[in-house]
């Protein structure tokens, strides 16, 4: 599937990615036009003087090859501000912290990665006395019976980590809209190739960098993208600025990078899993499949849609005890066991054996099943990973 989705005036995503045309990635004031933006390891620039602006003083405030970054990632989710942080959960806390108010409110689905899960809980709630109210996002009637004008924030991923489950952006953007809330969506998994919640109604979209952006497993970091002027001073200057949550130059140059591929790699990452999808649900050995680009996914007609593709995130129920599964696990060649994801390399993650403390949820948050497997399937060659995951099943 081909994203034809044009988020520029001029460009379309394969353009805005390259960061070719005039648009495209500025090169440095005054500096030569770089067809690659330089990488600017300096912490200090030179004063410019009383009568000119310094664009760029000081590295923790502004650093040309971050500002590069920032203006590419937010073309690409066709936002007005991009901002980038240390980490994907830095990018969340962030968010969060900057939209909700001490004793303020926050709606979350009860299917969310576990350190968002452990931020809610331990963090937010723990030390700063926010109310959380987890729920089954998936039926937007669940987020209209709990948000009210006290909420501040209404919170989902989609499709979520790991059992990948779908909310109804544009439905449940409207329910926020109702009660003046702030809306965010955690879209890591989809990526911006594939799926756009600020032109489904989301305020705030939110992404791991270290994942589908990066795309070669080198870079940890995260971003936030928003058309609210209001929210974007917030966060760039009490996070960035005052708090120094931000991406080092480096790593600004190596996503910068990986986004150039972005579209070529998001189709091969869907055209596998999907390969790989249609072979686990014919497997006598898995017990249900989870992956929205397959028929007998419960959403999968939200993810038609309000996505254009869907990704190389599946998540299966083997048919088995936890030693076949570690047996199988240990039995594969190509697919490596590791715990991230949106890499060109194929990784399978099993929660219950592999982090356990993280999927160890409260009555909040939703359950992982003990016998689930998580994959990020990889650009590898499709049949190489079907052989791979014969010869390992039973």
């Amino acid at each position: 599937m081909t994203r034809d989705t044009n988020r520029s005036p001029e460009h379309r995503f394969r353009t805005l990615a390259v960061g070719s045309g005039p648009n495209g990635i500025r090169p440095v004031e005054g500096g030569p036009d770089d067809v690659i933006p330089p990488l600017h390891l300096s912490t200090t620039f030179e004063w410019a003087g009383s009568d000119e602006i310094t664009e760029h003083a000081y590295s923790r405030e502004s650093n040309p090859t971050r500002v590069a970054l920032e203006d590419q990632i937010a073309r690409l989710e066709g936002g007005e501000h991009g901002l980038v942080f240390a980490s994907g959960m830095a990018a969340i806390s962030t968010t969060m912290l900057s939209l909700v108010p001490p004793g303020g409110h926050i709606v979350s689905s009860d299917s969310v990665y576990s350190g968002t899960e452990k931020l809610l809980t331990e963090i937010l709630a723990g030390h700063f006395g926010i109310d959380i109210d987890f729920i089954d996002a998936r039926d937007p009637e669940n987020v209209a019976a709990v948000a009210d004008s006290d909420t501040d924030l209404i919170w989902v991923e989609t499709p979520s980590n790991p059992l990948i489950r779908l909310c109804d952006v544009r439905s449940i953007a409207d329910i926020a809209q109702d009660h003046n809330a702030a809306f965010g969506v955690d879209s890591t998994f989809a990526s911006p190739y594939f799926q756009a919640p600020l032109d489904l109604g989301a305020d705030v979209v939110v992404h791991s960098t270290t994942k589908y952006l990066n795309g070669h497993s080198d870079s940890t970091g995260g971003a936030v993208i928003t058309d609210d002027d209001a929210a974007f001073e917030n966060l760039a200057f009490s996070q960035q600025t005052g708090l120094g949550n931000m991406l080092a130059p480096f790593d600004c140059y190596l996503v910068a990078r990986g986004i150039k591929t972005l579209p070529t790699r998001m189709e091969d990452h869907e055209k596998n899993a999907m390969a790989v999808a249609r072979f686990l649900e014919d497997h006598d050995w898995v017990d249900r499949v989870h992956y929205p680009g397959l028929e007998s996914h419960p959403q999968h007609d939200l993810a038609a849609e309000q996505m254009s593709g869907y990704s190389g995130m599946l998540s299966f129920e083997f048919d088995g005890t936890l030693a076949e599964i570690e047996a199988f696990v240990e039995g594969l060649d190509i697919f490596t066991p590791g715990a991230s994801l949106g890499g060109v390399e194929s990784l399978i993650e099993v929660p219950s054996l592999m982090i356990p403390d993280e999927v160890d949820h409260g009555p909040a948050t939703a359950e992982v099943p003990e016998n689930l497997v998580r994959m990020s399937v990889g650009i590898e060659d499709v049949d190489d990973l079907r052989e791979d995951l014969r010869t390992a099943l039973p």
